[in-house]
This record gives C-alpha cells, sequence and structure tokens, in this order.
C-alpha cells in the first residue's frame, strides 16, 4: 500500500470482520488518518456492529459513523431476509444466498460521499478475490469500474480505492492481523451466530477456521 501523504484521510468500510479490521489497520499503518464507516443495513445480527465499534477503536478512527440503511426492505440475501436460511454445508461454487445484491457498490457510494465532504481521497474495504465465496463485488474488475465512476461522478476526482487484501489468502490475512498487532479477538465473522455464538457451520466460519488452520495460528476469538 502506497504511503500517505501528511495528513491524507482515508474512509474505511468497517463491518466488524477480520478483513475490514485488517484492510483498516494497513491503512493506519500507511498513515492515513482513518474515517471509520460501518453500514447498519439491519443485517441478521447486530453482534458484528458492536465488533465495528471495537474496531474503529482499535483503528484509532478520527470519527466512527453507523450509517442506518435498511436493505431488509428489499431483501433477495440470507442476510436480510429470515425466510432464507443461512447455508451450513460447506462453501459450494456459484454465488451463495448470503450475498447481499449490489452491496459493496451501495456501501462505497456512501463512503465516497463522505470522504468528498470530509476531504479525504482514499476508500478502503477488505475486499478479497481469493478466500472469497462468490461475491461478484469483490473482484478486481468491479473496484477498477468503480474507481473510475468515482473518478468522473465527484467535483474534483483523484479517489483510489485501497484494496491490500485483494489478493492475498485467509491465512495471510489472519498472519497480517498478528504482524499489526491487531486483536482479531474483537472482531466477528460468522453469519448466523447461535445464543451469541459463533455457529462454526456457515461459509465465513469456514473460510475463516481454514485460514487460521492453513497460518498455524490459534483464532483469538476462539480462546
Amino acid at each position: 500500500m502506497d504511503k500517505a501523504k501528511p495528513g491524507e484521510a482515508a474512509v474505511v468500510l468497517v463491518s466488524g470482520g477480520l478483513d475490514s479490521m485488517v484492510a483498516g489497520g494497513m491503512a493506519r499503518e500507511a498513515g492515513y488518518r482513518i474515517f471509520a464507516l460501518t453500514i447498519d443495513y439491519n443485517q441478521r445480527h447486530r453482534i458484528e456492529l458492536e465488533a465495528a465499534a471495537r474496531v474503529a477503536k482499535m483503528l484509532d478512527a478520527e470519527r466512527h459513523v453507523v450509517m442506518p440503511l435498511d436493505l431488509t426492505r428489499f431483501g433477495g440475501s440470507a442476510l436480510t431476509d429470515d425466510s432464507i436460511a443461512v447455508p451450513g454445508n460447506g462453501v459450494m461454487p456459484g454465488i451463495p444466498v448470503t450475498y447481499v445484491p449490489a452491496r459493496n457498490t451501495i456501501f462505497l457510494s456512501l463512503a465516497l460521499g463522505w470522504a468528498e465532504a470530509v476531504g479525504a481521497t482514499r476508500l478502503a474495504i477488505g475486499v478479497n478475490a481469493l478466500d472469497y465465496s462468490g461475491y461478484p463485488d469483490c473482484r478486481p474488475e468491479f473496484i477498477a469500474a468503480f474507481e473510475g465512476m468515482a473518478g468522473v461522478a465527484t467535483r474534483e476526482g483523484g479517489f483510489k480505492i485501497l484494496t491490500p487484501l485483494i489478493d492475498m489468502s485467509k491465512a495471510a490475512i489472519a498472519l497480517e492481523a498478528a504482524r499489526l498487532g491487531l486483536d482479531a479477538g474483537q472482531t466477528w465473522s460468522c453469519y448466523d451466530p447461535q445464543n451469541g455464538r459463533i455457529c462454526g457451520i456457515c461459509d465465513s466460519c469456514r473460510l475463516r477456521a481454514k485460514g487460521y488452520a492453513e497460518a498455524g495460528l490459534t483464532d483469538p476469538a476462539l480462546a
């Protein structure tokens, strides 16, 4: 990641998960002032919003905005429609039912609006194109297209989207969290918690467990 210029700021999309924490941590290490943005889209559980607040504090964010946006009005995803079950039979090929239609497009648009308002030049998002669950809005082509759109949709342009994890395995991300001294035990990744505990079988839980195992580390969230 390029080093920030003096005073340069980044709006970091903070979900409360491991990936967004590490992306934010790398932006902070590069010298960016951090503005943390969390979208409360009325997702399936509130635990990740609590985790997002912890992560924003860990990143020394100058401000943490939690933006309400009720995507249950649209539905179309197991994360926004209680009638659609979160699958627990392993990571399958194709786009899963946990994909929220156009979520990263919506989230990055909000981040872009805030960035323009506060004079930030960078947006940071923890998308990953290797160990991901088939989401089309985690691909490099999407990021490049959005960055191009941001250049013509704003007053002065010049925005860059920071995606430091896009080519990293989940194991590498776990190792990066440890290197940065970030407490992954404060994050939350599970799509379908049971009585406040991770389910252990959703795609997100499986990918995180696989990553930590391959990294030879113990997930602090399970300690």
